[in-house]
């Protein structure tokens, strides 16, 4: 029997380069980490004990060799991933004295927009108990027909979908595409977590207005990350809010990804939990990332968040 995963996403798989000091002459620094939006979502459901799988696709050169190590490090199935004859995509990150970041994408296009839908492995998402997917495999085919393909698939399965627009301006041709690509993600998914920030660009109003809007697209379970003022959800019969945890940020990169991960690893594994007791748990796994640089390679296990729950530290 084929093995059960508790999520498979597909989307971009990227090298970030995190800020790492200063060189003799004075110069930035920058380390190689592993990133993505839906491979730091796998990252934090695969260490908190979750089984995962990406499909994606990296360069054939050392950043794709590099990628395929550490998501085989992090315990995610990387059968479904495409090697190309294209660069992998690169992403250097800036952070502030909050942790907050900007990025500048070297993608033009990137290996990871070449997912191939004719060479997409659909049969891991047979075996998924929940589909992930973003926005920016929506940029660019063949991802974007990849990624089409692959919703389809899932819903004809019945597997439920989740969606992270994840925006990302600079790899969009404009706003209103995004805006399109991100307002059909919704009407995809089951559970979707989104920011603050782009759930204002999506509705123009305030967070409890725009949830409601959310919802009216099919969504059954909403979470809204709003930084560090905690996250909301959001059902068709319940809100709750969670105001998170005070912690000093080193780096926040990947903190969203890591709060989604943890929102599907409970879905998959505790699905017994209150929303209430969902939005902590995630809170926590997002404030454990914000502490630690880098995305993929900062997710905490179950025993750190643990003691994160307990103690609040």
């Amino acid at each position: 029997m084929a093995e059960k995963y508790d999520v498979v996403a597909l989307g971009e798989y990227l090298v970030d380069f995190s800020p790492s000091g200063c060189g003799k002459m004075g110069n930035p620094l920058y380390e190689m980490n592993p990133g993505g939006a839906p491979t730091n979502c796998l990252a934090a459901c695969s260490a908190l004990g979750g089984k995962t799988a990406i499909i994606g696709a990296v360069g054939a050169d050392l950043f794709g060799a590099f990628l395929k190590r550490k998501a085989a490090d992090a315990n995610i199935d990387i059968s479904g991933l495409q090697t190309v004859q294209m660069n992998t995509t690169l992403v250097f990150v800036s952070v502030d004295k909050t942790g907050n970041r900007e990025f500048a994408f070297v993608r033009d296009p990137g290996a990871d927009t070449q997912i191939d839908a004719d060479k997409t492995n659909m049969s891991l998402i047979d075996n998924a108990r929940y589909f992930h997917f973003g926005t920016l495999s929506l940029t660019d085919e063949p991802a974007r027909s990849a990624t089409i393909c692959a919703v389809r698939h899932a819903k004809q399965l019945g597997v439920r979908i989740s969606f992270d627009p994840n925006y990302r301006a600079p790899l969009w041709k404009d706003e209103a595409d995004a805006i399109k690509w991100m307002r059909w993600g919704l009407e995809q998914a089951d559970l979707v977590k989104i920011s603050e920030e782009e759930l204002q660009m999506l509705f123009g109003k305030d967070i409890d207005t725009g949830a409601k809007e959310a919802l009216s697209f099919g969504v059954q379970e909403l979470y809204v990350t709003a930084g560090s003022r905690g996250a909301y959800f959001y059902s068709h019969s319940e809100q709750c809010y969670d105001k998170g945890f005070s912690v000093e940020a080193v780096d926040t990169t990947g903190c969203g990804d890591a709060f989604t991960g943890a929102i599907l690893y409970q879905s998959c594994r505790e699905a017994g939990k209150s929303a209430v007791e969902r939005l902590r748990f995630a809170n926590a796994v997002g404030a454990l990332c914000a502490m630690r640089l880098g995305g993929m390679s900062s997710m905490p296990d179950m025993k750190l968040v643990a003691h994160m729950l307990e103690n609040g530290v």
